[in-house]
């Protein structure tokens, strides 16, 4: 691929244009606001001029209710070689593309999963897509040129192709993210008229339920817009356990020692079938979920105390394997959450121990 055109400056068309643009191809870029093109192309993601002619590829970046019709666009006037989207539902693009009588074998369908709450070519990245997958949902019609093209976008963008048909993926979405991003918004707006005693005890479990809540609700109505229906067969088995887990908290309250056995058995199956499906989500590198032990340390709010504790870590010799921080409530201080294999973990406690670091037991 030597040059593209960039349909869409927000976060994921920034980030793409970012990426290719180091990376050797020449980029042009377009929206609807010139002013976020502008934005982008002073960034380094390209230029915000048109091509002089047909580019290898237009990479479609813009909202799924208008993914369609900017693709259609861009066909009729024959800018690219090949044509790629990054909406977050495929199955509809296609369909609308289909109902517009357009020739879809320089068409193929991709979903980069990646994102983050902020949106614009200021929030963008050149490193968003590293590691990530790349979903693309080619049909039997796709040319072969064409998937050429889109693996080597999600090649130079580092991230991991995932072949998949529409419909799938799709369902899929709809269970890792759309639903999600839901559920998290309910319980966050749970907060809005809590009493500010409350508030005031949030930790680091209501942060990371509530994280993708700060994400922006009009880019998100459209996306689950696209995808109401398998989003509400999801939500539909969530209300189902919550239905039940409510039963059940009555049933804890209940005088009848029986009721109150059914409570706590159904509590506990809800809590038992939660450990087993996060027990499915991938680990680290996209391999199988590891089991980590836990080193909590005590640390200030300061310049350089996190370079510290891990240059500290790295003389003991041992690999972080994640992080956490859990900040104190009015204090300029927190607990750092270590996690590295189960057998580094007292070698660690007692080298940071050693160093000077207070370890939370």
């Amino acid at each position: 691929m030597r040059t593209a055109l960039v349909i869409g400056a927000g976060l994921i068309g920034t980030s793409a244009a970012l990426t290719l643009a180091g990376r050797g191809v020449t980029v042009h870029l377009a929206d609807h606001d010139p002013d976020r093109a502008r934005t982008a192309a002073a960034l380094g993601a390209g230029s915000d001029e048109p091509p002089p002619g047909p580019v290898d590829l237009a990479l479609v970046a813009v909202p799924p209710a208008h993914t369609a019709a900017v693709l259609a666009g861009a066909m009729r006037a024959g800018v690219a070689r090949g044509y790629a989207d990054v909406a977050g539902v495929k199955g509809g693009p296609r369909r609308e593309l289909e109902d517009l009588g357009l020739p879809l074998g320089s068409y193929i369908g991709t979903h980069p999963m990646a994102g983050k709450e902020s949106s614009g070519p200021l929030a963008a990245s050149a490193d968003l897509f590293e590691g990530r997958p790349w979903v693309l949902t080619p049909m039997p019609d796709t040319d072969t040129e064409v998937l050429n093209l889109a693996l080597e976008l999600v090649a130079l963008c580092r991230a991991v192709p995932v072949i998949m048909d529409a419909t799938a993926h799709d369902r899929a979405v709809a269970l890792v993210s759309h639903t999600p991003q839901l559920v998290s918004s309910m319980v966050a707006a749970r907060l809005q008229t809590a009493d500010e005693t409350a508030v005031r005890l949030c930790g680091q479990g209501i942060r990371d339920v509530t994280r993708i809540a700060a994400s922006d609700p009009r880019m998100w109505t459209e996306i689950l817009a696209a995808n109401p229906g398998p989003v509400a067969e999801v939500l539909a088995g969530v209300a189902a356990d919550l239905e039940e887990t409510v039963e059940s908290l009555r049933a804890l309250q209940s005088a009848d020692e029986a009721k109150r056995g059914g409570g706590a058995a159904g509590i506990e199956d809800i809590l038992r079938r939660g450990n087993a499906g996060r027990a499915r989500v991938p680990g680290k590198h996209g391999e199988a979920p590891a089991s980590y032990e836990t080193v909590a340390v005590l640390i200030s709010d300061q310049p350089g105390e996190l370079a510290r504790i891990f240059a500290d870590a790295g003389r003991a010799g041992v690999n972080i394997e994640d992080i956490h921080i859990d900040h104190a409530t009015g204090r300029q201080a927190g607990l750092v959450q270590l996690m590295v294999s189960p057998a580094a973990a007292p070698a660690l406690s007692t080298a940071l121990s050693e160093r000077g670091w207070s370890i939370h037991r």
